[in-house]
């Protein structure tokens, strides 16, 4: 089995510094295995998502999918590594999905995208809820998350213009105590917080890592 982490080009400052632990910290090993079920229940009783204070303003906006589905009584959360050849995020892990275009909701953006990254056909998708819209650190844009459910694990196909390889990764496997970090970068008090998923292979960084840490959150909330 390959190891925890993967070739994603990580620009650590030297004043990276290890941050706080997991919300999920304590849950019991037997709780880490969640059905999608449980999933339904703790994401149809979010708020209302936060917006970003860039909507409105004409900035570029982008909409990702978060695809479940559960096999053998466990939920699997579907992710995507970016294409190496691409101009930017090169080989990064990412949730399939995009720019939202003119004239296009975030909703309608997230599936289009997604089918297009993988070919899940959007109406193998039910959305169940939309978590916090997020402002990126790097770049003046927002991303706005949807959750959805799918029947079965799905059949899928990398579009190799956008895609290097479409990952199936377990919740369980996220929650376990070696596999989540988080950092903060920069100096107090403009420091801001990072999180990081060391899966074989790979490491999940950046939005998507905040965004699974908010789903994560959500999910294991009461346990």
């Amino acid at each position: 089995m390959e190891a925890r982490g993967g070739p994603q080009r990580i620009p650590r400052p030297a004043n990276a510094r290890e941050g706080s632990p997991p919300p999920w910290a304590d849950l019991e090993a037997s709780k880490r295995r969640l059905t999608l079920d449980q999933v339904r229940t703790a994401v149809a009783a979010l708020r209302r998502p936060r917006r970003s204070p860039l909507e409105g303003t004409g900035v570029r906006a982008s909409a990702v999918l978060i695809p479940l589905y559960e096999l053998d009584g466990e939920v699997y959360v579907v992710l995507t590594r970016r294409a190496w050849h691409l101009r930017s995020h090169q080989g990064e892990v990412s949730f399939p999905g995009g720019a939202v275009e003119p004239g296009e909701s975030h909703r309608a953006a997230a599936l289009r995208e997604s089918f297009e990254e993988t070919r899940l056909p959007p109406g193998d998708v039910e959305v169940i809820g939309e978590l916090d819209h997020l402002q990126t650190v790097t770049s003046l844009s927002y991303i706005v998350p949807f959750v959805g459910a799918l029947r079965s694990r799905p059949e899928l196909s990398a579009n190799p213009d956008e895609v290097d390889k479409i990952l199936h990764v377990p919740l369980s496997e996220l929650l376990l105590p070696e596999v989540f970090r988080e950092e903060r970068w920069g100096l107090a008090p403009l420091d801001h917080t990072l999180c990081f998923f060391e899966l074989h292979g790979d490491t999940v960084w950046g939005a998507t890592a905040h965004m699974l840490c908010e789903l994560l959150a959500v999910l294991t909330r009461g346990c």
